[in-house]
């Protein structure tokens, strides 16, 4: 018998963690519905509803969501009395100013990131939920009982986020934070690994190290959402929460110094490239050289405080480095940035791990939009799919006609700042929604009266039987496809089904929801093919035109806020279509604008403004060659400049910086000479 269960476990120990997840689902949307049936609510089903949607299969992301479901419906609701009040007679205004408020939430879900974008669309649908209820059946707004609706169903949805967050956190041990440790351990690990191989070889190994640093950004990128998370069940790394961006800034700036390091060694001879390789490698410290040997992260998880020591170490000694070419003073400074980056991310790792020899500090987060143009788009189709449903409701006079204009704005909304993935997205959310109105009417006409559920127990466990394994299967879930599918029936399963106290079997009501929910999500899949979002070929030119255009600015001498922050944005917001040229050049601009900052700097010391100007008035007009011979020439000059030991050393710093700048602008000419206009 011990035998046939010891050979049973590891087959059926998978299926656990998703069965899990289902029982908390349940136990979330029943404990939601016992409530708002206690507190004799008008629709309980919205409580139960809210507790389905924030219940995530990880704690970190339904405690988050939770929350900023909770300021998103707050908003709403106070928006929804705004309307009201604003128009208390008038429907047709009424409507055109909920078209209005919803592509403003349009925008705002596409400009904010993760749990904030879902906060800004619910604050939108929010309004349609009170909207829908307010203008019945005949479109007039009831402006009496306008407080009282939104006070109801923002009552309702908020006993559902308190209700899914106490199971939860009653039933869910979390573990976000231990995960992004071992994410960020991983990429420092690897990235250092990959970059003390590159000076290992001279830049000589056969393998296409830009391949593997394109990889490199596509995995740096992807943290975001874990953060989020971790933020969900930590109240110490939402407070120190800049600290976690930073260290993903590390990382982009660790990879820029590898590639900046890659590219100048490829362009020496290779006795050169070895010889100055060496150099740079016996500057690092035993312990950072002996990481790659290892293979494993764990010793940055073990001790990232000795790590950030050892770093920091390495990064003094590569800028007091002695050299006496700008070729080993660009090696040195280009290594010193990656050392510099390294040691964000390793604060990051320490913050994590709860080092208490770690100091932190409080900083603050900065709004970085890549690109403004995916934002409007988003709002004009909000608005456009509002209004189109609102006329099609006006010209029919379609029973469910607030309740299809609700969905649509729902799936509009939620899905709009996916990009290109939105179309197939709310096809998958169509047909979860058709799925999900035959699971629903089952329930409600077949399985509640054969069962004659007349107490709330009996209630809960049939609606177990449908949530259990929902929820069982979202968590399962691998491809997008089934994770949108199943998303959207665990969804929509209380709206469809909407229990009242004491229930009652309306056919007439099911199929007037059914309906709407079917229109309105099928009209949003149809806007996204009729007004299709911007394709990823234009959103990386957009994002490369951009660049180059503020990189000009900064050449002329008006110098963005933040050029890294900008910059990172938008290596963040690259599409996966994009190629390895084109995350080249968004690192290539990167670094030059970091370069003429340092270098207008240096030069005011040196008191040689006036030489640099002629170089970068060069590169603000899009002329390579011209900035090129201008910059051998302001090298030439520096070569000759005689001073004392400190103006020789930023002399030399300037014209490894200057050597930098012409390999970048030889190899992406065509990029910095291109057009800036997006």
């Amino acid at each position: 018998m011990s035998r046939y269960f010891g050979q049973l476990l590891p087959k059926i120990s998978p299926a656990v963690p998703p069965l899990l997840f289902g029982l908390r689902l349940w136990a979330s949307v029943s404990l939601a519905l016992y409530v708002a049936y206690w507190l004799e609510l008008d629709n309980p089903f919205w409580a139960g509803t809210s507790a389905a949607i924030v219940c995530q299969p990880r704690l970190g992301a339904s405690l988050r969501k939770g929350w900023f479901r909770l300021i998103g419906t707050l908003v709403g609701a106070v928006m929804s009395v705004i309307l009201v009040a604003c128009f208390p007679q008038d429907g047709v205004l009424f409507l055109g100013a909920l078209a209005l408020w919803g592509a403003a939430c349009a925008f705002a879900a596409t400009v904010l990131r993760n749990f904030a974008s879902y906060s800004a669309a619910l604050a939108g649908y929010t309004v349609a939920i009170v909207a829908a209820e307010l203008l019945g059946a005949t479109g007039g707004v009831n402006a009496n009982a306008a407080f009282l609706t939104a006070v109801t169903r923002a009552s309702e949805i908020c006993i559902g986020i308190v209700c899914a967050g106490l199971v939860l956190g009653l039933t869910d041990l979390g573990g976000a934070p231990r995960r992004l440790a071992a994410l960020f351990a991983a990429l420092a690990a690897q990235i250092t690994a990959g970059f003390i191989a590159e000076l290992a070889s001279g830049a000589r190994e056969p393998f296409d190290t830009q391949a593997v640093r394109r990889e490199f950004i596509r995995r740096v990128i992807a943290l975001d959402p874990i953060i989020d998370e971790s933020l969900g069940e930590s109240a110490r790394l939402r407070y120190h929460s800049p600290v976690l961006q930073s260290a993903v800034d590390g990382l982009f700036g660790a990879l820029s110094g590898w590639r900046a390091v890659a590219n100048h060694l490829v362009r020496l001879p290779s006795d050169a490239a070895r010889q100055d390789a060496a150099v740079i490698l016996q500057s690092l410290p035993q312990e950072l050289r002996a990481l790659p040997e290892q293979g494993e992260p764990m010793r940055w998880i073990a001790d990232p405080i000795g790590l950030y020591r050892s770093c920091a170490s390495a990064m003094r000694r590569l800028i007091s480095l002695p050299v006496g070419t700008p070729s080993l003073r660009l090696l040195a400074d280009k290594t010193a940035l990656a050392m510099a980056g390294m040691m964000g991310a390793l604060n990051g790792l320490a913050l994590l791990v709860a080092d208490p020899a770690r100091p932190v500090e409080r900083g603050f987060y900065s709004l970085h939009v890549p690109d403004w143009l995916p934002a409007w788009v988003n709002a004009g189709r909000a608005f456009v799919v509002i209004v189109a449903v609102t006329l099609f409701w006006i010209v029919t006079a379609w029973p469910s006609g607030a309740a299809a204009i609700l969905f649509a704005t729902v799936v509009v909304l939620l899905l709009s700042p996916t990009a290109d993935a939105a179309y197939g997205a709310a096809l998958v959310f169509l047909a979860g929604a058709m799925l999900d109105v035959v699971l629903a009417a089952f329930v409600a006409f077949a399985a509640l009266p054969a069962f004659a559920t007349e107490t709330f127990a009996a209630f809960g466990l049939v609606i177990g039987l449908c949530l259990v394994p929902m929820g069982a299967l979202l968590a399962a879930a691998r491809q997008p496809w089934q994770i949108g599918m199943f998303t959207a029936m665990t969804l929509l399963f209380m709206p469809l089904l909407a229990p009242t106290n004491p229930v009652t079997y309306d056919t007439v009501q099911f199929y007037n929801t059914a309906s709407a929910i079917v229109g309105g999500a099928g009209t949003a899949a149809l806007s996204f093919r009729l007004l299709p979002p911007l394709s990823p070929a234009y959103r990386t030119s957009r994002l490369l035109a951009l660049t180059l255009r503020d990189l000009r600015r900064l050449a002329s001498g008006r110098a963005p806020r933040d050029w890294e922050g900008r910059i990172n944005a938008r290596l963040s917001a690259m599409p996966n279509a994009a190629t390895l040229l084109q995350g080249a050049q968004l690192l290539a601009a990167l670094t030059v604008g970091h370069d003429i900052i340092r270098l207008r700097h240096m030069m005011r010391r040196l008191g040689g403004d006036a030489d640099l100007e002629p170089a970068l008035a060069a590169l603000a007009q899009g002329d390579s060659a011209s900035a090129t011979a201008r910059f051998g020439r302001l090298d030439a000059a520096l070569a000759t400049r005689v001073g004392g030991r400190a103006l020789t050393e930023t002399a030399l710093r300037a014209r490894g910086i200057i050597l930098g700048l012409c390999e970048l602008l030889v190899q992406h000419t065509d990029y910095f000479d291109g057009g800036d206009r997006p």
